[in-house]
Formats: C-alpha cells, sequence, structure tokens
C-alpha cells in the first residue's frame, strides 16, 4: 500500500497499519480551504521560480546586520544565512526569534518592498502563557480547569503580540505528560486526555479567535506531534515506543481536538515514535493528521529537527534527511537549512516529485493569505512594550483559579488577627522566577512579587511582615538560616516560598530528583522546628515530592509559575478574599520512584492495593502489584484539591440502566444522563470542580480503572445545592480496539461524580 505521495509506509519503516478503506476527513478549517484564497494562491504560485518556492519552505532566526560577524565567528553554524538579504530576494518565507515591531517592520519591508513578489513573511514565537502580561504557565492554567479561562487569556496575549508583528505562536503544547521527570511538563496539561482536549481546544479558539484575517487573531502551531511527552525515562529529546491503542486513546486526544478547532499548523515532535523520528514519520503526519483528521494547514519541524534525522540513524546525508521529511509530511524546515540546499538536487533528480514541493508552498501561501499577511503585512497599530494595565485583572484571577490547596490544617485563610507574619524563602522576593520558562517578553519591573503584596497588605490591616531569604534555590550555604529561625519565632504565622527556578522546567528542564531543590528542605524543617504554623507556597512547573511537607506542616499551596500579578493573586487566596478552586492536573509522587505516575492505570491480573508498610514484606500480601517500601497511589492525586468549605455529593443517577448495543454504536447521540447533587456544607462561598469518571468493565481490551469523562466549574453559597448533570455518549464510552477502531461492545460502566480522582459516589448501568 502506498500513500498519495507514492512513498511506501513499509520501505519508510511504519510500524502501524493504515486502516483499509479508511475516508478522507473533511478539511479541519475552512479558511484554509477557500476558494478565493486558493485562486489567489494558484495565481501566485504559477509566478514563482523554484528558488523563490523553496523560500516559503525555510525558517530562520533574525540576522542581518551583524550576520557577517557572525559567519566568520561560526561558519559551519546551521544557520549561516543573511536573514535580512534573504527577505530582500524573496528566498525567506519565516522568521522566528524577531523580537519588536521595529524589527519585524524591517524584515518586512524587505520582503514586501524589495522581493520580486512581494510576499510576506510569517513571525513565529514561542508565547506559550503571555506575550507582555503573563499568566501562570499552561499546566497551572490547566489546574483551574476553566476552558473559558484559557481562551480569554490567549487571546489577551494574541492581541498583545501581534501589536509586535508576531502572528503565529508555537502554542499550544499539547502533549500529555504523565511522568513529572520531563521538563516539558509545564506546557502542557498535565496526565489526562479528556483534560488535555478540552484545554487544547480552548488555546486554539482563543489565539485564532472568530477568523484568523482578524488583526488581533495568531495562527496557533500545535505541538509536539506526536507522543512527546511519552519520552522514556522523562528525559529531554528521548525516545517514545508504545503500542496503537494506547496513542490513540491516551496521547492523540488533544491534538485531535485542536486540529478539530481549526488549528492553523502544527509542528512535528523531536522524538522517535516507535523507532521512526515523528518528523519523517508518514503514519502520523500523513496517515492520521492529514488522512483521518483531515488537517489541510502546514506542518513546521521542531528547531533543527530534520537536521537531526542523522542522529536518529535514519539518513546518512543531509539530502536523505531532507527527503524523508517533505515525502513524510513536514513543509517547513526550522534553522536545519537543508531545504533550500539539498531539495533543487532531488528534484532534479526525480526523488522528490515537484508536486510535493508545490502543495507544501500552498500550504504556507494558504496561511498567508488567511491571515491577511498581503493585506496588512505590518505589525498592528501601538506596539505594547510592558504589561498592559486592563489585562492585569484577568491573569490575576487567571492566576487565583490556578492555585491548588493541597493541603490546611486551619492555617488558612489568614485573619485581621494575624498582625506578625514571617515571609522567608528564595521565591519570596523573585520578580524573575514569578513567571518561570518560556515567559514571552515581560519586563521585570510589572511584575508582583510575594512580599511586594504581602507588605501592602500586611501594612493596610495594622500588622507587620519580617522578611527573611533563608536560602538561594539551588544553593547548600545555611548562612541565612539563622536569620529565616529568627524571623520565624518572632511572627504568628510563617509562609514559606520554595520550589524550583523557570529554568528548572521547560525545554531541556529533566530532573532525575522532584525533591525541592538545594537545601530548601533542610530549611524548611528549621523553621518548621520553631513550632510556629508553616504556610507552604509551593512554586514549580511541575509535580514535587513533598512527602515530608505533607506531614509536617500547617498548609501547602502549590502556586506553580503565577505570573505578572503573581503576588496580588497569592496575598487574595492567603487572606480569602478569593477561596482556592484549582485541581491537579497531575498527580503528585510520594517518590520519584513511582514515575511515570497516574490516576487511570490498568488493574492488572493482580490489583494493586496498599499494605502496612511498618511490617515486614511476606506472605502471600507479597504477591501482588505493588511496591514494598511506599504505598501504590500518589501523595496528592488527579483532580484533587482543597478549599475554604467543604461539599457534599448525593449518590449519581442515572437516565437508564440498559442501553442497547445498537443504540450506544449512534456517533451523535447522548445515551446517558448521570446527575449528582452538590452541596456546599461549609460557611463560605466557594467554587468546587464537579468531576465525571467512568470505568468500562467486560470489553475485550483491559480498561483504566477509571477515567474522566466531563468536569464543571459550580459555584455555591454556603448552604446551597445544585444538580449537575454529565451526558455521555459515543464519545465518552467508546474506547479503542486492536485494530485501531474506536468502538463500544455489550460491558458494563460505573460512574462516578465527585470533587476528585478518587471520587467514591457510584452508580452503574450496561450496554446489552
Amino acid at each position: 500500500m502506498a500513500t498519495a505521495l507514492g512513498l511506501s509506509l513499509a520501505s519508510a519503516a511504519v510500524v502501524f497499519a493504515q486502516q483499509p478503506g479508511a475516508p478522507q476527513a473533511s478539511p479541519s478549517n475552512p479558511e484554509l480551504a477557500s476558494p478565493a484564497i486558493e485562486q489567489r494562491v494558484d495565481a501566485l504560485l504559477s509566478k514563482m521560480t523554484l528558488e523563490e518556492k523553496l523560500g516559503q519552505l525555510v525558517q530562520y532566526n533574525d540576522s542581518g546586520a551583524d550576520a557577517a560577524a557572525a559567519l566568520a565567528a561560526n561558519p559551519e553554524s546551521h544557520n549561516n544565512v543573511n536573514s535580512m538579504q534573504l527577505a530582500e530576494q524573496g528566498l525567506l518565507g519565516s522568521m522566528l526569534n524577531t523580537v519588536g515591531a521595529s524589527r519585524t517592520n524591517a524584515f518586512q519591508r524587505a520582503a514586501v518592498e524589495k522581493s520580486r513578489l512581494h510576499i510576506p513573511l510569517l513571525f513565529g514565537a514561542d508565547i506559550i502563557h503571555g506575550y507582555r502580561t503573563i499568566y501562570p504557565q499552561p499546566i497551572g492554567l490547566a489546574a483551574s480547569f476553566d476552558p473559558d479561562l484559557v481562551q480569554s487569556v490567549s487571546h489577551m496575549s494574541a492581541e498583545e503580540a501581534t501589536t509586535a508583528g508576531i502572528r503565529w505562536f508555537y502554542s499550544p503544547m499539547v502533549d500529555i505528560s504523565r511522568d513529572a521527570r520531563w521538563g516539558r511538563t509545564t506546557e502542557g496539561a498535565g496526565e489526562d486526555a479528556y483534560l488535555g482536549a478540552a484545554m487544547a481546544r480552548a488555546y486554539i479558539l482563543g489565539y485564532q479567535g472568530k477568523t484568523l484575517s482578524d488583526p488581533e487573531s495568531v495562527a496557533a502551531c500545535v505541538k509536539h506531534f506526536a507522543a512527546y511527552g511519552a519520552a522514556e525515562a522523562g528525559r529531554e529529546y528521548n525516545t517514545t515506543d508504545m503500542s496503537e491503542i494506547r496513542l490513540r486513546q491516551d496521547y492523540l486526544p488533544p491534538y485531535k481536538a485542536a486540529i478539530e478547532a481549526g488549528a492553523a499548523t502544527v509542528m512535528s515532535a523531536f522524538n522517535a515514535l516507535n523507532g521512526v523520528p515523528a518528523s519523517a514519520n508518514p503514519f502520523l503526519l500523513q496517515t492520521i493528521l492529514r488522512g483521518e483528521w483531515g488537517f489541510d494547514g502546514l506542518v513546521v519541524s521542531d528547531y533543527t529537527a530534520i537536521m537531526e534525522l542523522e542522529n536518529h540513524g535514519i539518513a546518512l546525508t543531509p539530502a536523505e534527511a531532507t527527503r524523508k521529511a517533505l515525502l513524510a509530511g513536514v513543509d517547513i524546515d526550522m534553522m536545519s537549512h537543508f531545504y533550500d540546499t539539498q531539495l533543487p538536487e532531488l528534484i532534479r533528480s526525480g526523488q522528490v516529485p515537484m508536486s510535493v514541493v508545490d502543495e507544501a508552498v500552498r500550504r504556507v501561501l494558504r496561511l498567508k493569505f488567511a491571515l491577511g499577511l498581503f493585506e496588512h503585512p505590518y505589525a498592528r497599530g501601538t506596539e505594547v512594550t510592558a504589561a498592559v494595565p486592563a489585562h492585569r485583572e484577568l491573569v490575576r484571577r487567571a492566576a487565583e483559579e490556578s492555585f491548588v490547596l493541597l493541603k490546611n490544617d486551619s492555617a488558612l485563610p489568614l485573619t485581621t488577627e494575624t498582625k506578625k507574619i514571617a515571609l522567608i524563602g528564595p521565591l519570596a522576593d523573585n520578580a524573575a522566577e514569578m513567571v518561570g520558562s518560556w515567559s514571552g517578553a515581560p519586563q521585570l519591573s510589572d511584575i508582583v512579587t510575594v512580599k511586594q503584596a504581602l507588605e501592602t497588605r500586611t501594612r493596610q490591616l495594622g500588622g507587620s511582615l519580617t522578611y527573611a531569604q533563608g536560602t538561594t534555590i539551588t544553593g547548600s550555604s545555611e548562612d541565612g538560616f539563622a536569620a529565616a529561625v529568627q524571623a520565624a519565632r518572632q511572627a504568628d504565622v510563617v509562609v514559606m516560598a520554595l520550589g524550583e527556578s523557570g529554568a528548572m522546567s521547560g525545554e531541556a528542564g529533566s530532573r532525575a530528583y522532584l525533591d525541592l531543590p538545594g537545601n530548601q528542605e533542610q530549611l524548611l524543617k528549621a523553621v518548621a522546628a520553631t513550632g510556629k504554623p508553616v504556610v507552604l507556597l509551593v512554586f514549580s512547573g511541575r509535580p514535587l515530592v513533598l512527602d515530608w511537607a505533607a506531614t509536617h506542616v500547617a498548609a501547602i499551596m502549590e502556586v506553580w509559575f503565577p505570573g505578572t500579578e503573581a503576588g496580588h493573586a497569592i496575598a487574595d487566596v492567603l487572606y480569602g478574599d478569593v477561596a482556592p478552586s484549582g485541581r491537579l492536573p497531575m498527580s503528585f509522587p510520594r517518590a520519584v520512584g513511582q514515575e511515570p505516575l497516574y490516576y487511570n492505570q490498568f488493574p492488572t491480573g493482580r490489583p494493586p492495593r496498599n499494605i502496612d508498610l511498618s511490617q515486614p514484606p511476606g506472605g502471600n500480601s507479597r504477591f501482588f502489584s505493588r511496591y514494598i517500601d511506599v504505598p501504590n497511589d500518589a501523595l496528592f492525586p488527579f483532580g484533587y484539591g482543597l478549599t475554604y468549605t467543604q461539599f457534599a455529593y448525593s449518590m449519581p443517577t442515572l437516565s437508564r440502566s440498559i442501553v442497547p448495543l445498537g443504540e450506544a454504536r449512534q456517533t451523535g447521540k447522548d445515551l446517558i444522563h448521570a446527575t449528582a447533587t452538590v452541596t456546599n456544607t461549609g460557611n463560605r462561598t466557594a467554587t468546587e470542580v464537579v468531576q465525571c469518571y467512568v470505568r468500562n468493565r467486560g470489553a475485550s481490551i483491559e480498561q483504566p480503572v477509571r477515567s474522566l469523562e466531563g468536569f464543571r466549574r459550580v459555584t455555591l453559597k454556603p448552604g446551597e445545592s445544585q444538580k449537575v448533570t454529565f451526558d455521555l455518549g459515543f464519545p465518552e464510552l467508546s474506547f479503542y480496539d486492536a485494530q485501531g477502531h474506536s468502538v463500544v461492545e455489550a460491558t458494563e460502566y460505573t460512574v462516578w461524580i465527585g470533587g476528585s480522582s478518587l471520587a467514591s459516589q457510584e452508580g452503574q448501568f450496561k450496554i446489552e
């Protein structure tokens, strides 16, 4: 069997079989499939030389005036080009890392005013969680379980970045991550496919708006396709190996949701999948992405990923790497300098059909026309150069919703009676670390630290704040311990700001240990030994091991990297102006040896259960799936989070107990309505994230012990109740069989509705 490009799947070493007779899906983005745009593309393409066509397929960093010096210093660099000169000659299609309106406009003038065909450039950037006004990193936003919020902040970042000429975001990253050692965990939505899909959809709708042609919209780039978050050992750039069932059921849904929402572009991943690098993988890029999902946008490689096909060992030369990447479906070569240098000879020799090159160029031109770049090539309006005052309220709310209260022994909220506060830790007054990795282009003077916010708050309340740094983030010196302990002894309550630096997560931020870095835990122990109540604020881009803290401090709140309004948002929640409502998008381990860790595990033939680890292992208790030195379960599981009140749930009621199998196979129909009543039994208004989980038993393929299939944020006053209903249909009840088909079978289901993945109130029904 061969693809439409004439490339044998077998010869490409593809390990998954294409589904026989699989229908071609409808186009994923009607704007890119517009007949009017296609006419313009045809007319322009007919005028282009081969060199001009290939120019549209290459992307380079910003260089120009300093290009000669850079070339002299490093003539072997993969970026040995003068990008300004290429733009003037019409031999450059897109750029990355070009900062500021004056710079993007300069390059754009070179392309539009000096090149033969006046084709505008497309400027891309890693705008992951805000441009100038920074909101929480994606893992924190995912903790909000609030897609509407995600859509709002992502559109806000597009509004700001377009004033600098940026019309292409390398975001969202929708990789499912179940191993907290992986640094890029911070860029995604965590371990769950359903939550990940909801977040992916929200980003696309926010970035791209109602139409790509809106000057405030940007083209989204879904990354990294595919399964990059499953890199072995959580190690950056490492390989991925998994079954097709797991790929389709657990890792592909967020990508698919983004494509269905109209994502304009996709980025191929660094990793190999089952031995085939993603940037040369026709099964991923042709069979699934374009064939099954109908994706009609462009695919760009990750940074030098095409060059790296030689390192993977599937290409011996740049020409071979180029041929495999382009025929697999990668349209734009980011930074490898291969497409422009290798394709002319590959085309001349017939190894790459000209029709394949033309189609790749068409995809680039379609996007440029859809974005309106030919009509409006330059940066929009007045450039945003600092945090926008009107946007601060939104990012403050985003931060507040992202915080997850993990423990609270009546230490929070702080009251007006709390007069003396000791603020301790290396992240307490550290503006640079409030934004984490991939932080756009913030001005540090715009960022509110915890110290700044708490000083203002305590002064307003007639109290006092004593600050001691204690230690550095990764340091070993204990010189600051004495001052920290002294501050704690004189306080009514201690707030400790501990955790990672932004550089410790993100790309190339994999960690073998997940403890608090440096000697921060030793500082925590020294302060806790004073006997004063300790409120621990954890700053991180991933789950950390907090086993000691969970036993020895009064309160713990995960605050991720909150962004521009970090300090104000933290003060609002600490003092109870806002009740925490975040829920964990990833399970927090007891020990790093539990990784990868996720709630929707398979049951196994000897299901895991916890035992008394104080007793020596032996007897029949030894022989089941477990560790002998730590419990199996997470310290804090997926979906978990406390607030300043309590919620109670009724038993779920189901609209019927039996669903006919024939009806269940109708993909567009709700089959079961599951309803529970949630009641605020405490004395404060707060928001609960109501979650619906499903288990399928009796299927031909083993299914997880439970899977999230719905969630809803509900705000209730004290004593108030509300019925919450989840509609379960084919998407929620189906699974992938051994042939890669989404199916339902005659099986039985359990449905839980509650406040985390540990929900215990359940109902049952059958399909028969």
